[in-house]
């Protein structure tokens, strides 16, 4: 079970230095990004930055920022811990764990959200757009700062996610690409979903306005979602319509896409 900062950082330090035995073309590589460093926020602070400067704005600054926030914020780093083992346990293309620490852009999305989503509350909005823009630039991935985001969250792919800045996402959630979850028009304040925790939702499904979904729900690929769903039900279509219901499935936990039609009365 890998819950800790502590942990998690023995764990990737141990397949770094297998690896680098392993692929001496990629030691250069793998000292950059972890064997150099001193501690898993360290590593984690240059894993991120490195994606994130720009010409006008050095990786030191970035990094430096970063690393204010995860000392100021130490939850950030147990969430990223629980991101990396949803991303072991769930997504079959995943090997160990410095996969998603290194090339999986939706984990580092994530967490370069949940740096800006700290940087928002604390009134640095225009530093923390500056971060959104950078992540939607490099990663086609477009987080909102303001994003309410819970921990064992996986993004799979991710290309093309947009989630928007009143949205709430539980814990456990399971999220493929080219999803939005987004408002209806032109509506200022709380306007878009809530995803409560343990759901799917599968490639391209629109989820769209201050609608729920329902804990441990599954929404098929490609659905259109413009009213809540109940927990456990699963929708699909466009407009979205319960097809089934499973009050023991996680769907996010099983990544299970089949749907349980249910059988007419």
């Amino acid at each position: 079970m890998i819950e800790t900062p502590d942990s998690v950082w023995l764990s990737l330090r141990s397949e770094a230095s297998k690896l680098s035995d392993k692929e001496p073309q990629m030691a250069g590589f793998i000292e950059q990004h972890i064997l150099r460093h001193n501690s898993f926020s360290e590593a984690i602070v240059f894993c991120l930055a490195s994606q994130t400067h720009h010409p006008s704005i050095s990786f030191e600054t970035i990094a430096q920022v970063f690393h204010d926030v995860i000392q100021s914020e130490p939850q950030i780093l147990f969430d990223l811990c629980l991101d990396l083992r949803a991303y072991l346990q769930r997504d079959a293309a995943c090997e160990n764990l410095l996969m998603p620490l290194v090339y999986f852009k939706g984990f580092k999305a994530l967490q370069i959200q949940r740096i800006s989503h700290k940087l928002w509350t604390q009134g640095r909005r225009f530093l923390a757009l500056f971060l959104q823009s950078q992540v939607a630039a490099k990663f086609s991935v477009d987080i909102h700062p303001g994003a309410t985001l819970g921990s064992g969250i996986m993004l799979d792919h991710a290309t093309g996610l947009v989630i928007g800045e009143t949205t709430v996402i539980g814990n456990n959630v399971s999220i493929l690409h080219s999803v939005t979850l987004g408002g209806v028009g032109s509506e200022s304040g709380n306007r878009h979903p809530k995803i409560e925790s343990g759901v799917m939702i599968s490639a391209g499904a629109k989820v769209l306005g201050n609608v729920s979904v329902g804990r441990g729900a599954k929404i098929g690929a490609g659905s259109l979602v413009i009213e809540s769903v109940k927990p456990h039900a699963t929708v699909v279509g466009v407009p979205a319509k319960v097809v089934g219901e499973n009050q023991k499935e996680i769907p996010a936990l099983e990544m299970n896409q089949n749907l349980q039609i249910a059988s007419p009365d």
